[in-house]
């Protein structure tokens, strides 16, 4: 929603006030201008990135529309199950996961946690490091550095997407001009038409210019910002699982360990302390 505001109200300010002064809307419309800055600036990321990373930006309107999916109630949600989790493995050992990490599209005990159990990724994660547990990882300073460099991993593969929307924000000025000189050449071929129609030709050179540093501006480098935040967001969501494991790990009591995680949450979506204890009263024995 902010996504949509934030593009509606910078073109009503530029456009709106452009015509506001006695602008002609009309001579910005130059779209063989459009087809050289935007072509060239959507073939240069393709030249410049991975397979990878142009299939995830054709996802970027979903990704900007929806915004990180774990809110507070997916934090909720899984606390929640790493109580459950640690909980179980506290009075039946650690092999009494075995089964449900093998396994957890079929396990009674994720299923429970419907929204989590959704999420590939995060189910991933977590079992890859409670099989670890099953094996008799009992050191949470190798268990930290382990989840550090595997978070480290996955924050460097979402940053290039970020990282490559800001390249090409960065480049459209400079298309801009490119396309701006292409007018200027084609003018000059036109050196003898009367005033009025070099006047034109001169205004659509121009608006090449224009069009470059709007879009990399009022667009472009905003939507890299937006990526980026996004990102960082879901990347708490694992910290918080992290937090939750090396506190266990560590020795404390499930309670104490969810609340060494609750603390990692950010402020904007954190549970309070008295959400998660009602949750946790909630929780299926």
């Amino acid at each position: 929603m902010l996504v949509i505001f934030g593009s509606l109200f910078v073109l009503a300010c530029v456009f709106g006030g452009y015509a506001a002064a006695g602008g002609h809307l009309i001579m910005l419309w130059q779209p063989f201008e459009v087809v050289i800055i935007v072509g060239a600036a959507i073939g240069a990321f393709i030249i410049g990135n991975t397979f990878t990373v142009i299939k995830k930006s054709l996802l970027l309107p979903v990704l900007l529309l929806k915004g990180s999916p774990y809110k507070k109630d997916r934090y909720i949600e899984l606390l929640g199950l790493m109580f459950t989790i640690f909980k179980l493995a506290k009075s039946k050992g650690m092999l009494a996961l075995e089964t449900h990490v093998e396994n957890p599209q079929e396990s009674d005990l994720f299923n429970q946690f419907p929204g989590f159990s959704k999420d590939h990724h995060a189910v991933e994660f977590l079992c890859d490091y409670l099989r670890l547990f099953t094996l008799g990882t009992e050191n949470p300073h190798e268990l930290e550095d382990l989840i550090d460099k595997e978070l480290q991993v996955h924050h460097e593969e979402d940053e290039s997407l970020a990282g490559s929307v800001q390249t090409m924000a960065d480049g459209l000025p400079a298309l801009g001009i490119v396309a701006a000189v292409m007018g200027v050449i084609h003018t000059m071929a036109l050196i003898a038409e009367p005033p009025e129609i070099l006047g034109k030709s001169i205004g659509a050179a121009l608006a090449g210019t224009f069009l470059g540093v709007f879009l990399a501006y009022g667009f472009v480098g905003p939507t890299a910002s937006a990526i980026k935040n996004i990102q960082s967001k879901n990347h708490k969501y694992f910290e918080c699982i992290k937090a939750g494991l090396i506190a266990y790990a560590q020795g404390y009591a499930p309670q104490v360990a969810i609340e060494f995680a609750r603390k990692s949450v950010p402020t904007d979506v954190r549970p309070s302390f008295h959400e998660v204890e009602e949750a946790m009263n909630e929780l299926p024995s």
